[in-house]
């Protein structure tokens, strides 16, 4: 009798994210929603970190807003995750495995965060519905969470880059990638990878993300008029 596979904790966030973004995808109604709350929410970081989106934190910012609130399909990347997900588990180190793991927890968490709020808003809603969908939705707990995973996923990113021999490994899977048909996996990975390759002081702009994400979140639960001016 063949032994079943116990699924790791990179697959199951792996499938998580997958069958919530495929739910979503069978209704039309949720399905416009969501992508109306994504742009949003783009275009909200967007303007709030600004200042970051010149010099050598461009790129990191345009991987964040693009992986994490992008409107484009997925599906493709999806498919490449799950399908390399048991060679990972085999061959990328402790360190590098626990980043791929809690990329994709805060890829799931934050798309059933985005299910949730979008039910609540339909595909056109003002700042202040925005706000409160943002309080009720989920618990601020949730969203604690996602704050925990970005800056998690943050940091390993910069000390990963820090390796020299994982960047050139990376660099040789272009071609094994390519011919596998994981070119969207590879295009992900060496994207997330060069943005962080490139920043002088990676940590420091985790650090300054995270605080005013922070103090959004506290002040849109202390139900603050204008929870978004934060410098």
């Amino acid at each position: 009798m063949k032994k079943k596979h116990t699924l790791s904790p990179l697959e199951i966030q792996l499938r998580n994210a997958r069958l919530e973004r495929q739910a979503a995808g069978t209704d039309p109604a949720l399905h416009s929603a969501r992508l109306a709350l994504k742009s949003f929410q783009s275009q909200r970081l967007a303007a709030t970190h600004a200042d970051l989106m010149r010099g050598d934190t461009y790129d990191a910012v345009l991987f964040f807003l693009d992986e994490l609130y992008g409107t484009h399909d997925l599906t493709q990347r999806d498919v490449d995750l799950e399908r390399i997900a048991p060679t990972m588990l085999r061959v990328l180190p402790a360190d590098a495995l626990q980043t791929m793991t809690d990329a994709m927890s805060l890829d799931a968490l934050a798309e059933r965060l985005d299910t949730a709020m979008a039910r609540l808003l339909g595909p056109e809603f003002t700042e202040q519905q925005y706000v409160e969908a943002y309080r009720q939705a989920m618990t601020r707990a949730d969203r604690e969470r996602q704050l925990d995973l970005v800056q998690n996923l943050g940091d390993s990113l910069s000390e990963l880059v820090r390796i020299p021999m994982l960047y050139g490994t990376l660099v040789l899977m272009r071609g094994p990638a390519k011919m596998a048909g994981l070119g969207s996996l590879q295009r992900f990975l060496e994207r997330g990878f060069n943005a962080f390759r490139k920043m002088k002081k990676p940590r420091e702009f985790v650090d300054t993300i995270i605080r005013r994400e922070r103090e959004i979140l506290a002040r849109s639960y202390a139900r603050d008029p204008d929870p978004f001016a934060v410098t």
